[in-house]
């Protein structure tokens, strides 16, 4: 895919296509590109066929849309196995610099006692229905 398409998007679309700010996009890869700075590690095989903003891209298309690797995949032109290493990589680089991570129970609630974030767990889970022929 053509990364400059998306960077040279105007700000509503880019948040509207990818969940987050253009300005929050960079701070993502600039923290990521400090990070590694910082810790390096050995590099050993092939490289990667994405570029750092390609790869955080990936993980905010990911995480926005929550579609199959596969079908991401398909989109930046790598394979599913690749995107999954790539979204489980920038994910743990991204909690480990510290900078974009939900704060926990103690620093959610403020001095007002009223948390300024609201997590919600929406996922869905079955209902045990009654079978047929079933009395109350």
């Amino acid at each position: 895919m053509n990364t400059q398409f998306y960077l040279n998007l105007k700000p509503p679309e880019f948040k509207r296509r990818f969940g987050v700010k253009i300005q929050t996009f960079q701070a993502m890869v600039n923290a990521i590109e400090q990070f590694r700075l910082e810790h390096p590690k050995d590099r050993r095989g092939r490289h990667t066929c994405l570029t750092l903003q390609e790869q955080v891209l990936v993980a905010l298309e990911y995480w926005r849309e929550y579609r199959t690797y596969f079908h991401i995949g398909t989109n930046w032109g790598v394979s599913e196995s690749t995107i999954c290493r790539i979204v489980a990589n920038i994910e743990s680089t991204l909690i480990k610099t510290g900078k974009f991570r939900i704060p926990g129970k103690k620093a959610l609630i403020q001095d007002s006692g009223y948390p300024q974030i609201v997590v919600m767990d929406v996922t869905e889970t079955a209902i045990e229905r009654p079978k047929k022929k079933q009395k109350n």
